[in-house]
């Protein structure tokens, strides 16, 4: 006799924004591919990111999987109610870099992402924290804060990876060093710096490398400060930041830890994943294995 768990469809809650660059295109792939890898889809669509945490609580016991469509921004968002769930996530990328789903092989066309959820492989990995507010790639103060604050989401939608570009020059072009105090291990060190970056997975920005030998399930923080002299030298550096060397520059402070605590003379907005969530002071978590994940298999 067939166990009638294993004999009823899998029940997939599927979230995305309607209004997202993607979203009419992934909609259209993403649903026939599940339905017919022999899911049982429930759709809710939200408007804000702050919507999307609240229906994975409301809806997660009507689900055996959850499904989100987006970017890394909107990932990250839903990262602490998938972790409260316990059920697997599935992720379509359907942002403009999709750094998480670059770390974990997860192709970048729809129809071929909703395969991976199908195929049912799993992996756990880590989450990274600041706040109380979850990351998957890279939480920042500073160079990246100011790019997020500029890159509005009608930047975004209209002109994709440049406009990134177009408010990475506008951002360069006015910042300035700020003084901050970080501190590891009851350590403090003092850094005056472009920005100070946390990684919880390997890229981020569109295809950089946090450290070269991350792994976002490794069970550490990846962190990095810019104590460049001059901020236009990091066009001298970007080939170092693709492959994760950065640190190899003297100007580069770098270090690896469960939890960094940094405080700066005046608050100072904090990026994660490409949203702005909180402020300085900041303190910075990992959490070991918190959220399975549907990956390739290999």
């Amino acid at each position: 006799m067939q166990d009638r768990t294993d004999a009823r469809k899998r029940r997939a809650l599927l979230l995305f924004n309607p209004g997202a660059r993607r979203a009419a295109e992934g909609f259209g792939a993403v649903m026939p591919r599940l339905v017919q890898g022999g899911l049982a889809v429930t759709v809710e669509p939200f408007s804000a990111l702050p919507e999307l945490a609240r229906d994975i609580v409301r809806l997660r016991e009507t689900a055996d999987l959850i499904v989100l469509c987006g970017g890394d921004g909107t990932i990250a968002s839903g990262a602490m109610a998938v972790m409260e769930s316990g059920l697997p996530l599935g992720i379509i990328p359907m942002g403009t870099a999709n750094d998480l789903a670059r770390t974990l092989d997860i192709p970048m066309d729809l129809e071929q992402a909703a395969d991976v959820i199908v195929s049912g492989a799993t992996r756990r990995i880590d989450v990274g924290s600041v706040n109380g507010h979850a990351f998957f790639n890279v939480a920042s103060i500073g160079l990246s804060a100011d790019l997020a604050r500029k890159l509005d989401a009608g930047l975004k939608k209209r002109w994709g990876r440049l406009g990134y570009a177009i408010a990475a020059l506008r951002v360069l072009s006015r910042s300035r060093r700020f003084e901050a105090t970080i501190t590891e291990k009851d350590f403090e060190t003092q850094v005056s710096t472009y920005q100070i970056a946390v990684g919880n997975g390997r890229h981020y920005g569109g295809g950089n490398v946090v450290e070269e030998k991350a792994s976002i399930d490794d069970g550490y923080l990846d962190l990095y400060s810019l104590e460049v002299s001059n901020v236009w030298k990091l066009a001298a550096m970007m080939r170092s930041f693709r492959a994760g060397r950065q640190g190899l520059w003297s100007e580069v402070r770098t270090a690896k830890c469960v939890r960094f605590d940094v405080v700066t003379r005046r608050p100072m907005p904090v990026n994660t994943d490409g949203e702005i969530v909180t402020a300085t002071p900041a303190r910075f978590m990992v959490h070991p294995a918190a959220v399975e994940v549907f990956v390739p298999k290999t």
